[in-house]
């Protein structure tokens, strides 16, 4: 390990030097390639181009210890436009297990990828074809459809066709879609993606709670009186219907599954009452 340059270079500077954690890692991973080896008859690790010298150290342990050939293969990084790598170590990492990140924000992190980045994505994650792929390069990135493919396929491919349903149903409710047959656990996901408050469920009770206290209570208005004139000048929605009467009362009837209420000001802000 010390013959190798880029670890004998850290361990000569004095001000950066090297940490026995990251020091031993190699011999970690090299040992790794070693249970493998001699365990399951592994003889291909794959890996990244930074893990280069993690992969040799170990094709140095097993033909060592084992007296066996194995082989590495590295791949160039996927980095994304502003030269971040991509990976579960990067703030803001994706991952694949739905109880990590949900089908919802997987959906979603796709469909927000980079301009820069989405058409080498759709190379590097989907099997979409190549002329398939040119069309979408071809239309105005504006129309979002070649971001909205790469989320839907790879979506797809991860959680399955029905969760990637939900998902994009999700998305068009948080655009102002209307709420028709909406299921609880696509509502759900929604409670998981905007704020969220909380109330009693008997002051929803005859003659119901003052839709502007509501709006107060959830945030998305400083007062009562400017919650009054959000609402005549026509934008507050609740449950993505419009709503103009300041004197409006929300009672146990609007209520979705029994326990939320969708409030919306503007086209964007959403804010979710929850009774209890």
């Amino acid at each position: 390990m010390v013959g190798k340059e880029s670890v004998r270079a850290r361990m000569e500077d004095r001000e950066a030097g090297i940490s026995y954690t990251e020091f031993s890692y190699m011999l970690l991973q090299a040992f790794d390639f070693h249970v493998l080896c001699r365990d399951h008859n592994c003889e291909l690790q794959i890996g990244g181009s930074d893990q280069w010298g993690n992969i040799t150290a170990g094709i140095d342990l097993c033909r060592k210890k084992l007296g066996r050939h194995v082989f590495g293969l590295t791949l160039p990084l996927i980095t994304n436009a502003d030269g971040t790598k991509f990976g579960k170590t990067e703030a803001g990492a994706v991952w694949l297990d739905a109880r990590k990140t949900s089908v919802y924000k997987f959906y979603q992190y796709w469909v927000r990828t980079d301009d820069r980045d989405v058409i080498r994505y759709l190379k590097f994650f989907t099997f979409l074809d190549e002329p398939t792929i040119k069309d979408l390069d071809a239309q105005p990135r504006e129309t979002h459809a070649a971001h909205k493919t790469l989320a839907k396929a790879v979506t797809d491919l991860v959680h399955g066709p029905d969760a990637t349903v939900e998902a994009i149903r999700a998305s068009e409710i948080l655009f102002g879609g209307k709420l028709d047959g909406i299921s609880e656990n696509t509502f759900n996901e929604i409670v998981g993606e905007v704020p969220t408050k909380e109330m009693e469920k008997a002051k929803l009770g005859s003659p119901g709670a003052p839709l502007v206290e509501l709006l107060v209570h959830a945030g998305l208005c400083p007062s009562k009186g400017q919650a009054r004139k959000d609402l005549e000048g026509g934008g507050i929605y609740l449950n993505n219907v419009r709503e103009a009467n300041f004197q409006r009362t929300v009672t146990m009837n609007d209520l979705l599954f029994g326990r939320h209420l969708l409030l919306r000001k503007g086209k964007r802000n959403y804010a979710v009452v929850t009774a209890k």
